[in-house]
């Protein structure tokens, strides 16, 4: 029986193919034009992204860690599924994985997403997004050890203490790789009065590390408010390290708010462990040293960030040890 796992994320689209291994990753974007039919989809939709004319409709269709437009998501799904099964749709196994703290109804639709998607579902099993993440960064999540993990996303962050399989406390806050973007548009425009697009914030981001290594200023393209003309600039780190600083500030308090309620017989263990930091955005720079400044923890970093959700995913699907924490939604 032919198995996929999915990891649905607000920007990128994450699926496991047990026939051969691989994990597809493409874009989590629909374009679609005047009339609701679909122009592109995945990575050539959000290479329309800011450039489509006002006749193409480019949509993210998760929000905040959920599914917020159904009929686009289903599309997108049946998509990629048809591209990877060739346009030769066959019964399936189906793992795919949730944030936990959402409501019932909201969790549900992740489940009725794919059976809505005419794919010829076998059976559709659910995977707690924190609990793959474990996994997938090489932790025995089944064991009575506490667990923290730090999942930050292009939109949201989540927080979770994992124990024996299960998920002890988590909290998804709407802080992510998308705010860090929106906070550095801002601080160019009231800086410099300059318009700057998401793609060129998203990029500044990427490259802030490296920039910083170099002692180099940070090279931006955009629309200057007062003469409307297309600009050059050349952006201080310093700026973009301050715009950041606050978003980096509510994850710290939001995981200090997590270990203040945390059993202490957990605490201990996290205390000699750290916590793990995972996730698109955990990769900004100097996130990781205002985590552990923040918390006294330690920060273990994932090896492969954007991946540990479907790599997690994949270790439930190939491995009976695993295959408790997966299981049908009520």
């Amino acid at each position: 029986m032919n198995s996929y796992g999915i990891d649905l994320g607000t920007s990128n689209i994450k699926i496991y193919d047990s026939t051969d291994g691989h994990t597809l990753i493409e874009k989590n974007m629909i374009a679609v034009n005047d009339s609701g039919e679909m122009f592109a989809y995945g990575d050539s939709a959000y290479e329309m992204y800011e450039k489509a004319p006002a006749n193409i409709h480019l949509s993210y269709p998760l929000c905040n860690g959920v599914i917020a437009e159904l009929k686009y998501e289903e599309n997108l799904i049946r998509h990629f599924m048809l591209d990877l099964m060739k346009n030769n749709v066959h019964p399936s196994d189906y793992y795919i994985a949730i944030p936990w703290d959402v409501t019932e109804v909201e969790k549900r639709a992740f489940y009725d997403l794919i059976k809505a998607a005419n794919l010829k579902a076998k059976k559709v099993m659910i995977v707690e997004k924190a609990v793959a993440d474990g996994i997938g960064m090489g932790i025995d999540v089944l064991n009575a050890q506490g667990v923290l993990v730090v999942n930050v996303g292009f939109d949201t962050t989540e927080i979770s203490i994992l124990s024996l399989g299960g998920i002890v406390l988590s909290r998804l806050i709407k802080v992510g790789g998308l705010k860090f973007d929106d906070n550095i548009r801002n601080a160019i425009r009231s800086e410099y009065s300059l318009i700057i697009g998401g793609k060129t914030a998203a990029t500044v981001k990427h490259s802030l590390f490296d920039l910083e290594q170099e002692n180099e200023n940070a090279i931006v393209y955009g629309r200057d408010i007062v003469t409307g003309l297309p600009v050059e600039r050349s952006i201080p780190t310093d700026l973009v390290d301050a715009c950041l600083k606050e978003n980096f500030t509510t994850i710290i308090d939001n995981v200090r708010v997590i270990l203040e309620h945390t059993p202490p017989e957990l605490a201990a263990d996290i205390y000699k462990h750290g916590l793990y930091l995972t996730g698109g955005a955990s990769q900004t720079a100097n996130l990781v040293e205002q985590l552990a400044a923040g918390t006294g923890l330690k920060v273990n970093i994932a090896t492969s960030p954007i991946t540990s959700v479907v790599d997690g995913i994949a270790k439930v699907i190939e491995d009976d040890h695993y295959r408790t924490v997966a299981y049908v939604p009520r």
